[in-house]
């Protein structure tokens, strides 16, 4: 495709442009060429109806006498064929033999292949002295025993043709040099004024506010614009959900981290306040410690929960063995458990089984998993005379190619109607006094979409005074 318009930056004004002159230009030279061949057709036909006129007059004049072939040209005849100054005529007359009977002799003879038909006149190109000529011809039946026909050849140069020619071309050619332009000039003013509503588009969407996230008028622009609004509004309304989520976000984090920096500041105070015992003293430090534990828990989650939202599109990946995720992280909490009288115990497939392979992050994995067993352990009462009791599970599918992790506990469990609810950030169910930031679940919900992964909650044992939770994590991405 020929650029007539090249530009650094790609322009759909200017590519349509492009599209629609191109072929225009390119077909402008084909349509001269084929109007020029035209010419010369029509140009040519009344002058070979006067060739044709000539060669039969001449055939008039070939007579028999006394059984010889006779050719008188008389002076009349002979002037008009002299008459024009525009061109030469030629002709020649061969007898029944092929011999030389008058006109001229280096007239150029008929195809040896062709056919004598008597009485029909035909025409042919062909040279004559180094000049083309039209040559109209026929052949003349004599009255001679054993006397083949007698060839009459009459021929023109070409110089009133292509002057006709040259006067057809232009007559036609001469108003497209001015239309031409001129319909340049159309397509442009066409196309400019048919881009105009994208141009007012542009324009309203510059003169908004940062603020405004409201739909755009899809009635205002063309049909073939409307597919493309619909997309920006649904991106303003994803937009204003995800701006939405974040203020909403934001004000509930400033809430839960205002309340542990509070105690800081109060416990300080204390501290710092005349007459303090050491005792005080020292119950006042482990409260600002505890109270720093669960701001820092607290951001630590809050960061967790930002990575696990932003990771969508620059998460590494890379085949990780859940079970020894699972082991890990077991490792890490046996402490935590120990300190509650927690039973902490696992539960399936061992290190390097088929199908608890995924394609995933281990660090997000991980954190995945942290959060489930920190939950349990968070919410799970336990004593010494009654230890609670929390399971890990990890089962595999092979055929269907899903790796299933569940975490199970012993506590009061979760009621049915906020079994929604404890996913969403800060939220913490009723009637529960254990610590902790309500960003647990939601980080887990997030690492798990984040890896095409479907969480469940349900009871571990229903029915029960404690009927504990069981949350079950299903990857359906298990690496064979």
């Amino acid at each position: 495709m020929v650029k007539l318009f090249q530009r650094e930056q790609h322009s759909l004004f200017g590519e349509i442009l492009d599209w629609m002159l191109t072929p225009l230009l390119l077909l402008w030279p084909i349509s001269l060429a084929l109007t020029w061949l035209v010419a010369q057709n029509i140009a040519g036909r009344p002058f070979d109806r006067g060739l044709e006129y000539n060669a039969q007059a001449l055939a008039q004049l070939v007579k028999t006498d006394h059984q010889r072939l006779q050719f008188n040209l008389p002076l009349p005849a002979r002037e008009i064929l002299r008459a024009d100054d525009a061109d030469l005529i030629f002709y020649q007359v061969l007898g029944t033999r092929g011999e030389f009977v008058s006109g001229e002799r280096d007239f150029p003879l008929p195809p040896d292949e062709e056919r004598a038909l008597p009485g029909q006149i035909r025409l042919r190109d062909d040279e004559m002295r180094g000049t083309e000529v039209r040559v109209a011809y026929t052949w003349v039946r004599v009255d001679l025993p054993g006397a083949q026909p007698v060839l009459v050849q009459v021929a023109e140069t070409l110089e009133k043709r292509s002057v006709l020619a040259a006067e057809i071309i232009k007559g036609v050619m001469l108003p497209q040099f001015v239309i031409l332009p001129l319909a340049v000039l159309l397509v442009w003013l066409a196309l400019a004024r048919g881009i105009k509503p994208l141009n007012e588009l542009e324009e309203r969407i510059r003169l908004r506010q940062p603020d405004d996230l409201s739909p755009l008028d899809d009635h205002a622009v063309p049909l073939e614009v409307t597919p493309l609004v619909a997309s920006i509004n649904d991106l303003l309304t994803r937009l204003k959900e995800s701006i939405a989520t974040q203020k909403r976000f934001l004000a509930d984090a400033a809430h839960q981290l205002k309340t542990p920096l509070a105690g800081l500041r109060m416990q300080a105070d204390l501290a710092q306040r005349g007459g303090a015992s050491a005792e005080e003293l020292k119950h006042s430090l482990q409260l600002i410690g505890r109270a720093s534990m669960r701001a820092t828990h607290t951001v630590n989650q809050l960061l967790s929960l930002a990575r696990a939202e932003t990771g969508h599109a620059n998460v590494v990946r890379a085949p990780c063995d859940l079970v020894r995720l699972v082991q890990e992280v077991l490792q890490d909490s046996i402490d935590r458990a120990l300190e509650k009288n927690i039973d902490l115990g696992y539960e399936g497939v061992e290190v390097g089984s088929p199908g608890v392979k995924i394609d995933g992050n281990g660090t997000l994995l991980k954190e995945l998993i942290r959060n489930l067993v920190d939950n349990a352990i968070n919410y799970t009462p336990s004593t010494p005379e009654y230890p609670g009791v929390v399971t890990v599970r990890v089962l595999a599918d092979r055929f269907g190619k899903v790796a299933v992790l569940q975490v199970e506990d012993s506590g009061p469990g979760i009621p049915e109607a906020e079994r929604d609810l404890v996913f969403q950030p800060f939220y913490r169910a009723l009637g529960t006094e254990a610590d902790g930031s309500g960003l647990g679940l939601p980080i887990v919900l997030e690492i798990a979409q984040l890896h095409q992964a479907r969480v469940s909650l349900e009871d571990a044992q229903p029915g029960r005074p404690l009927p504990g939770a069981r949350f079950t994590v299903r990857f359906a991405n298990a690496l064979t």
